[in-house]
């Protein structure tokens, strides 16, 4: 008999669960480690999204490294900082540039597909939260629920509307907890 297929919270790293950089009203990754800083609601809203059952798993575009203007090294070391502070099963990467035309690269769904297929995941139960709309066009096209992070950034509006809209990672999760729960449709 087969195993019932997981549901997953899908995380953008870089202003969902660390803070982005600002700069000109336009979100960057902390270029090093000491520039990284976890979101003060990070931790309780992922253990919340854990006890329920939700495989936690961090996605990111980290173009930077694919520029050359950014190392591997610097990437992988903040990953680890936060996969040893938040109970994430993992964070997916993009290291790829726009042009290189990855299906990796969000708004692609590629990193929410090899989620899926790493951990025996129902897209069509899970989701996906960010503070970007590349986040939530990544969400639609996978068949996830999408929550956005509005931090006014100023960016285009998408196509789709996302299914909710948010101020926290902690009002995301609760959102996220009484949509499972069937008690927000």
């Amino acid at each position: 008999m087969r195993e019932p297929l997981r549901r997953a919270v899908f995380l953008d790293r870089d202003g969902v669960l660390n803070r982005a950089i600002v700069r000109n009203g336009t979100p960057h990754p902390p270029a090093t480690l000491a520039e990284l800083e976890i979101v003060p609601d990070a931790s309780r809203a992922l253990e919340d999204l854990k006890a329920a059952g939700f495989l936690l798993i961090g996605v990111t575009n980290q173009p930077d490294v694919g520029r050359g203007t950014q190392s591997r090294a610097v990437v992988e070391s903040i990953n680890a900082a936060l996969l040893a502070s938040l109970p994430l099963q993992e964070i997916l990467v993009c290291y790829h540039d726009d042009g290189d035309g990855c299906d990796c690269r969000k708004p692609r769904p590629g990193l929410l597909f090899q989620g899926s297929v790493r951990h025996a995941l129902d897209l069509s139960s899970s989701f996906i939260v960010g503070d970007r709309w590349k986040d939530m066009e990544t969400g639609r096209r996978a068949g996830c629920a999408t929550i956005f992070l509005d931090y006014d950034y100023g960016e285009r509006c998408p196509d789709s509307p996302p299914d909710y809209t948010a101020h926290s990672l902690s009002e995301a999760a609760a959102w996220i907890l009484r949509r499972a729960a069937g008690r927000d449709r």
